[in-house]
Formats: structure tokens, sequence, C-alpha cells
């Protein structure tokens, strides 16, 4: 099985920066894609950022200019660099991951448990 643990959530003024990270760890081969997102209260959870293991990036448009995803593939983390946070920002912030496992199955549908980000006027 792979796991996800995110960590770095915290409260934070508007206007100021956070990062997030992610670890994937148990019985992985390859890992493709990663990504970043979120879900605030009473809404449906969202794509904020994405990144393939050759480094191509997607964002929302809500967060570009604004944050930024790496992943280092040698200790299969990416994080999530998160600056000028707005109040609309709040939310529990979920990584996820899609690959192959040494079993040679794929996966897709990994999430970690969430860290929640506060952003306070």
């Amino acid at each position: 099985q792979v796991q996800l643990v995110e960590s770095g959530g915290d409260r934070v003024q508007a206007g100021g920066s956070l990062r997030l990270s992610c670890s994937a760890s148990g019985r992985i081969f390859s890992i493709n894609a990663m990504g970043w997102y979120r879900q605030a209260p009473g809404k449906q959870r969202e794509l904020v950022a994405s990144i393939t293991s050759v480094g191509s990036t997607n964002y929302a448009d809500s967060v570009k200019g604004r944050f930024s995803i790496s992943r280092d593939n040698a200790k299969n983390t990416v994080y999530l660099q998160m600056n000028s946070l707005k109040l609309e920002d709040t939310a529990v912030y979920y990584c996820n991951a899609e690959g192959r496992d040494s079993y040679g199955f794929d996966f897709a549908d990994v999430w970690g448990q969430g860290t929640q980000v506060t952003v306070s006027s």
C-alpha cells in the first residue's frame, strides 16, 4: 500500500506564507503525478496545483503567481509554497498521488489525511 502524509498547515495572517509538504511511503515503484487539492467548509474539493514526474506544473487560476509546487523525486515528496495568502485560501489541503506500486499495480486514488490552513485578517 501507498501512504501520504501532509504537514505544514498552520494559522497565518493574510499576506503571509506557508510551505506544505507531503511525503509518500510504502510499496512504491514510481510516482507519476502528485498534486495538492483543498476543501473549504461547504465547498467541493478543488485542485490547487499538480506536478508530473518531469516537472510539468498546473495551477488553479486562483493561485497562479502566489503558489508554487515542487517535488523531490528521490524523497517521494511534494511541496507547496504558498505566498501572499488570502482569506479565501483557508481550507484543508490534501495531497494526492498516482503511480505504480512495487507489485506492478497502478494507483491513482491515494490521499493524505489533510492539513489545515487558516488565513486570518
